[in-house]
């Protein structure tokens, strides 16, 4: 579709136009030193002048001089939070004389619009539409009805990224660092000497309509060049990647590495990873009453395959030893999850080795995972 170049106070008005158009606005601004993706009500509330620093199991903010309004990466959460609370009722019983009346939560109706989503967590949005929706099984709607109203009523405005962080790996997963469809918008912020500029790529009619109601100019050839200048830089500045050849049958061929040990020799346990993780999908149910027993609740709430209790079966759990929990996790992210949904769980953020206290590296156990089969093979 056709590309639009739009000023800052441009940008500024589109965001305006989606408040006034009933949307609820959901972008990055900064909180508890942070990054995070929240309410919005104009640029004013965007992280101008803050980019991070991320290593494993390090995260910082740091102040520059930029103008710029999306010169940091990611940060510890993003549309999955709202799209996939991690607390949400299923639904609410009150006693109604000798029975009692039983209501499902009715969705808020307000539509959101994601602004500044990368193009990793756009990956992940796919990934999740999957595992929700039902279509993966049956070819219609018949997942979580919740999920899949929210999802419908999202417009998503998506951003190139111009820097990437020391734990990105997007790249190698084919995910980045320029979304490629399935967004409504996509921004490429453009700052070259006095120029401070967003190169807008249309992605559907509804993104077209939106752009049509703001004061822009055609993209010409330069300004499209630009864009995949930015990708290219921000690629090549990536400090980490993986391996993706052949790796699906190396996981699920060697579940009794010693690695495995070695790897849980480190890990809490602690589950942040997953917490993280925009594609991580586990949940739990959750009852409760009141004393007087006339009021019922069920809840959803997000899980952890890092909880032991969570592979409980009558007798005991399954998976009892924490390097179980993390060959189950590492092996669903990038083997199994291609048997039920036909992608990889993993878009290459980077966010379980910022957000890992010990600071595991996944790639670097990828890594090692592959010399050591290779080196048996060769024995």
């Amino acid at each position: 579709m056709s590309a639009q170049v739009v000023s800052r106070d441009g940008f500024a008005a589109l965001l305006e136009r989606l408040i006034a158009d009933g949307y609820r606005v959901v972008g990055p601004t900064v909180a508890d030193a942070a990054v995070i993706y929240d309410d919005i009500t104009g640029l004013q509330d965007l992280p101008m002048g803050w980019t991070d620093e991320q290593e494993a199991g390090r995260y910082r903010l740091r102040r520059n001089d930029s103008p710029a309004l999306f010169a940091f990466t990611v940060g510890p959460n993003g549309a999955k939070h709202r799209l996939f609370p991690a607390r949400q009722p299923v639904w609410r019983a009150v006693r109604d004389g000798s029975g009692f009346t039983v209501d499902e939560p009715t969705e808020d109706d307000k539509r959101m619009a994601f602004v500044g989503v990368r193009s990793c967590d756009l990956a992940a949005m796919h990934i999740q539409d999957r595992v929700f929706d039902g279509r993966a099984f049956s070819g219609e709607h018949s997942g979580d009805r919740g999920y899949v109203a929210r999802r419908e009523n999202a417009l998503i405005i998506t951003v190139t990224c111009g820097t990437a962080s020391g734990t990105c790996f997007c790249a190698s997963m084919e995910t980045g660092p320029r979304p490629f469809g399935g967004y409504d918008l996509n921004l490429t912020e453009i700052l070259d000497g006095g120029r401070h500029d967003f190169v807008i790529e249309v992605g559907s009619e509804r993104g077209a309509a939106l752009l049509a109601s703001i004061q822009s100019r055609e993209a010409n050839a330069k300004d499209l060049a630009a864009i995949a200048d930015i990708a290219a830089k921000t690629t090549a500045a990536m400090g980490r990647r993986v391996e993706i050849r052949g790796l699906k049958e190396i996981l699920a061929d060697n579940p009794d590495l010693l690695h495995w040990k070695v790897i849980a020799g480190r890990c809490l346990g602690c589950g942040n990873c997953t917490m993280v993780c925009p594609t991580c999908f586990c949940s739990t149910i959750e009852d409760t009453t009141d004393l007087d027993g006339d009021h019922a609740e069920r809840w959803r709430l997000w899980d952890s395959c890092f909880n032991p209790d969570h592979s409980y079966i009558h007798g005991g759990a399954i998976r009892r030893e924490t390097h179980a929990r993390y060959r189950q996790w590492l092996t669903h992210k990038f083997s199994t999850w291609h048997d039920q949904f036909g992608v990889s769980g993993c878009v290459g953020c980077g966010r379980c080795i910022t957000w890992c206290p010990v600071g595991i590296d996944i790639t670097e156990e990828i890594r090692a995972i592959r010399a050591i089969v290779q080196e048996n093979a060769d024995d």
